[in-house]
């Protein structure tokens, strides 16, 4: 596989990376395989749920009827220290060591524990040896899970706005994604009566984002075919809103639920060597995960206006924090 961490191939292979081949994994019996694959990517696919939830808005104001605005921004999804490693346990081809071993998530940092596999294979038994893909949170920016956003918003009549996402299928032979994200706002502040006279602005906010991205996989490590990793997200979040708007400060923020799934395949044939190279085992189809995550978050930021030209940030606290911050160029 390339030298792209498997984290940056879900956003587009942004980021190149030093870690180790995650398919040597393949290795250990394919149960043993999917566990220790699933807790290895488990905190990333966590962050981008999160991060494809934030970040859809820097005021609880609609826009006037035909207004618009376009931003542009990052989340960044901070994982808790729980998650930076993880302990291997209950794995049957392992043969782990006395006492307690762990190695690092993709969200962790330093390297992964050497492990020897221990199983059977055509009826005779084999070893081979392998490493854990190492952690790669100090190549990341803030050591958290990015998600680039790049967003138009546009008014409709009766106070909503919607907002937009959307990244055609782009790339080569070798990665393949695209994305889309839907969502919509409607202001309520009439509802309460004397607060139209206020500053104040509320509103109901609803979104969902559907990702998907396919990637080839170099022979470098095994032979086969048709070698890739399918990767697909879906999220949402249904929030309550609101914004104190000033001439040239804007402070907002927000309360409600975010989730959503994703799921990891690693497909093809793969010739798997034992026994210094005089067992191959051909294994189709090996790795098959599904990842979700859900939960309640309360969100503080601010905005400063100049012109038409806006600057925003915030924090969201839940189950993995998020920091938001963009530029947004809004008219009407």
């Amino acid at each position: 596989m390339k030298k792209l961490t498997l984290l940056m191939l879900l956003i587009f292979g942004i980021q190149v990376s030093k870690s180790q081949e995650l398919e040597s994994i393949l290795l250990a019996a394919r149960e043993d395989a999917n566990k220790l694959t699933e807790a290895y990517i488990n905190p990333a696919m966590t962050g981008l749920i999160y991060g494809m939830n934030s970040g859809w808005y820097h005021t609880a104001k609609a826009h006037k009827k035909l207004g618009f605005d376009i931003a542009i921004g990052l989340n960044a999804s901070f994982v808790p220290s729980k998650d930076e490693i993880f302990t291997l346990s209950g794995l049957e081809s392992i043969n782990l060591p006395s006492g307690t071993v762990t190695s690092p998530t993709v969200m962790g940092s330093g390297d992964g524990a050497n492990l020897v596999v221990t199983t059977t294979v055509q009826g005779q038994p084999v070893a081979a040896t392998f490493e854990m893909p190492e952690g790669i949170q100090d190549d990341l920016p803030l050591g958290s899970v990015p998600t680039p956003a790049i967003q138009v918003s546009v008014g409709l009549p009766y106070k909503f706005d919607v907002m937009l996402r959307a990244v055609p299928k782009v790339g080569d032979d070798d990665v393949k994604g695209s994305l889309f994200g839907i969502g919509l706002k409607k202001e309520i502040t009439s509802l309460f009566g004397p607060l139209e006279k206020l500053p104040l602005h509320v509103s109901l906010l609803a979104a969902y984002t559907t990702m998907n991205v396919d990637y080839a996989i170099d022979q470098n490590t095994f032979t086969g075919q048709n070698q890739r990793a399918e990767f697909d997200l879906n999220s949402f979040t249904a929030q309550a809103i609101a914004s104190l708007n000033f001439p040239i400060i804007n402070v907002y923020g927000g309360f409600g639920y975010s989730g959503g799934s994703s799921t990891l395949k690693m497909l093809g044939t793969y010739n798997l060597e034992y026994n210094g190279g005089t067992v191959v085992d051909t294994i189709t189809d090996p790795i098959d995960l599904d990842f979700d995550a859900s939960g309640f978050g309360a969100t503080l930021g601010a905005r400063l206006s100049l012109g038409f030209f806006k600057m925003y940030g915030s924090y969201t606290l839940q189950e993995y924090n998020i920091f938001s911050a963009g530029i947004a160029f809004s008219f009407r």
